[in-house]
């Protein structure tokens, strides 16, 4: 964590896609609070993917990873296209956004669910079942099936054809990420649900294991519950509301938190942080960004939904800049915002007007003056 007197470096990286348009938006809000609440930190915008690869031959030029490198706090946009690419799958997989994971070792992806009940007509699920829904997905991100080894796609004797691919855990990747989850809990409701398949797979078996272990000898105070990740996905439908903190491994966690999207109404609502590990002078690198993708289909038209990358401020604000009033204000007006009918395509009830991407961004800033009015008078 950062003291407020601090001055912190963010690298806003846009991407592809929808990726600069939806932080656009959120840089606005950045500047927002620089200007009007005094928050300490400078911004340095840098490009990836495939603009600066036809001008350099890198989707991560040398600058960009200077930006990142320098930066205690990067808030990303979107990276990936269509398959008709420019991009060599070489070029890409050497600036891949599953490298920078595992070359800043970011191993815990926090992802907020929270259901907004303004946007109850739009969800796809009833909204007795999204009433009171507000939990915190943690998934492993540098580890598991996503980073092991042997992986690859051969050719048998027969002809056939085999892609493989390892899963594999070993004791401090898992108890890092079950460590965060259980301190986060602690500031939360104090429960934390683990999420594996250990009726099935090995690497579960430990997974839960290495659970227990650490719950009894660290965090006896949090209450710990277990369950498969298919009874799990059925449960987010059921009852979201039960969860407070769920922790998971890499693939699981990257499905669950797709279909508990649905719990907040759009994909595109959703925010998310990714943390590194705590160094000696008590800071950790933390990349911010949408759970979105590129969605090309959609970017250059001026209609994605922005409030996925504004809400990664949220976070940005609370657990890289220690802010979490400011963390609270911007949350707020976001609400107040949808309160007001803000709506973009994604999230617009039938018959709604339907923002633009800039648009909702001026309604997130004129929120974010009306609250803050509202509190300081």
């Amino acid at each position: 964590m950062s003291t407020q007197s601090n001055m912190i470096k963010v690298a806003v990286v846009g991407g592809e896609g929808i990726g600069p348009e939806v932080t656009t938006q959120s840089r606005r809000v950045l500047e927002w609070f620089a200007a009007n609440r005094g928050v300490p930190m400078t911004l340095r915008d840098a490009e990836y993917g495939l603009i600066p690869y036809l001008k350099t031959g890198k989707v991560l030029p040398e600058d960009t990873a200077e930006a990142m490198d320098e930066a205690d706090a990067i808030l990303w946009g979107a990276t990936g296209g269509p398959e008709t690419t420019e991009v060599p799958a070489a070029a890409r997989k050497a600036g891949s956004l599953l490298g920078l994971r595992s070359k800043y070792d970011l191993y815990a992806n926090l992802r907020p669910i929270a259901a907004s009940p303004s946007l109850s007509a739009s969800a796809p699920l009833k909204a007795e079942v999204l009433d009171g829904v507000d939990f915190v997905i943690i998934r492993e991100l540098t580890s598991g099936i996503y980073f092991g080894e042997p992986r690859g796609i051969e050719t048998l004797h027969d002809g056939q054809r085999r892609g493989f691919n390892t899963e594999q855990y070993t004791t401090n990747q898992i108890r890092r990420v079950a460590r965060a989850a259980f301190e986060l809990a602690r500031t939360r409701r104090g429960k934390v649900c683990s999420v594996d398949k250990a009726n099935v797979l090995e690497t579960s078996v430990v997974w839960r294991e290495e659970m227990i272990a650490l719950h009894k000898e660290e965090f006896s105070d949090v209450e710990l519950t277990h369950l498969y990740v298919d009874n799990a996905a059925m449960q987010i439908v059921r009852e979201p509301r039960q969860f407070d903190v769920m922790v998971t491994g890499n693939i699981f966690g990257d499905i669950l938190s797709d279909c508990a999207a649905m719990a907040s109404g759009s994909l595109g609502m959703l925010p998310s942080a990714s943390l590194g590990p705590v160094d000696r002078y008590g800071r950790r690198k933390a990349l911010y960004e949408p759970v979105h993708g590129s969605a090309p289909d959609i970017a250059g038209k001026g209609i994605a939904n922005p409030l996925g990358s504004i809400l990664s401020v949220a976070m940005l604000l609370r657990l890289t800049l220690n802010r979490p009033e400011d963390a609270d204000l911007l949350e707020q007006a976001v609400q107040t915002a949808l309160a007001s009918g803000a709506r973009t395509a994604d999230i617009a009830e039938a018959g709604a007007k339907k923002l633009s991407t800039v648009e909702m961004g001026d309604a997130v800033l004129r929120a974010l003056d009306k609250v803050s009015a509202k509190e300081n008078a």
